[in-house]
């Protein structure tokens, strides 16, 4: 059964990479790119020239007609992707008040359990919810150096492809679907990676992080994967945004004002710079998802042990970051 599914799923990946990265080249070519949106850089960017944020438009276009084509169980999902993909184009477009965009997510992310509804008491699905309204926040938050967001979802939904595969049953429909949403995310890291010829913007970061979330919720209510997979397939993200954002809450600071206090932004201030500040998150990620696809098979004991090693495996790489950076200060101060 898995050997009759890697074909057609490995086929999913290499259609929606080329489309992807068809659709991007064309925005490029055409000029259409920089006159639908177009990030100027300020005093909180690591990106010192114009460039177009309109990566959306490939990987979101692709993965809805993926979504379309391979899991039509899932429609519910599609609809919301598509709804966000619409309020972050208008953000990218004009701006839109933060209270308006978080509507928007909770809505999307009320729309799909509402449609897929799982059973459980009423405080852990508002808990569960939350987590998936914060996926949704996360990965914008995280889409601020080149190759970085756009590596992440390859990794990510690749991870979930393989589980899917690899699953007793295996699920066909949800490989399919994350082998597509992968390829679309490969086909625009071929214009993102560091030099960066274009940028996800809003229309791109905020449905890959809604659909990081409801996917994974999506596995775990039709028994594709236990609950704590998604999160470990997505850890570093999670991990990263998270820690920033806890810091800057007990510092009473608006935590979703623009700022560089990210662990991937200190790397790449701190003088590793964007391609291997990316190439580090990779191997991160791939290393995570590899264990968390072997702790599958594994008793449950063994899985919440990996889980817990995993989290402390990142947590001493925040330290590590976090020496590194006060060293970078030291310097520059004493150089000054």
């Amino acid at each position: 059964m898995v050997a009759n599914s890697i074909t057609p799923t490995v086929f999913a990946f290499a259609c929606a990479l080329v489309a992807c990265a068809a659709i991007l080249l064309l925005l490029l070519k055409t000029g259409l790119a920089w006159r639908l949106a177009t990030d100027i850089p300020n005093e909180r960017s690591l990106h010192e020239r114009p460039t177009p944020r309109v990566g959306g438009w490939g990987v979101v276009a692709v993965t809805v007609i993926g979504l379309a084509i391979t899991a039509p169980r899932m429609w519910a999902i599609t609809l919301a992707t598509l709804s966000l993909a619409a309020v972050s184009q208008i953000d990218d477009r004009r701006g839109l008040s933060a209270r308006v965009r978080f509507a928007a997510h909770v809505g999307a992310v009320a729309a799909v359990m509402i449609a897929y509804p799982a059973t459980l008491p009423w405080w852990m699905l508002a808990a569960l919810a939350l987590f998936l309204v914060w996926l949704v926040n996360l990965y914008n938050f995280m889409d601020g150096a080149d190759g970085l967001a756009g590596g992440m979802a390859f990794f990510g939904f690749g991870g979930y492809a393989v589980a899917a595969l690899t699953n007793s049953p295996p699920t066909p429909e949800l490989a399919l679907a994350c082998a597509a949403m992968a390829g679309a995310a490969a086909g625009f890291l071929l214009f993102n990676f560091h030099p960066a010829r274009i940028f996800l913007g809003d229309i791109g970061s905020i449905p890959l992080g809604f659909l990081a979330g409801v996917v994974g919720y999506w596995g775990w209510r039709t028994g594709a994967w236990p609950i704590w997979f998604p999160a470990m397939a997505f850890a570093p993200f999670i991990a990263d945004a998270s820690a920033t954002l806890l810091r800057r809450l007990a510092r009473g600071e608006k935590f979703w004002q623009a700022h560089r206090e990210h662990y991937y932004q200190r790397m790449v201030r701190s003088g590793l710079g964007h391609a291997r500040t990316a190439i580090f998150w990779y191997v991160l990620m791939l290393i995570g998802i590899m264990l968390a696809v072997w702790a599958l098979a594994q008793p449950a004991v063994a899985q919440w042990t990996v889980v817990a090693a995993w989290a402390v495996v990142l947590m001493l790489v925040g330290m590590a970051i976090d020496v590194r950076w006060r060293r970078f200060q030291s310097a520059g101060q004493a150089r000054g």
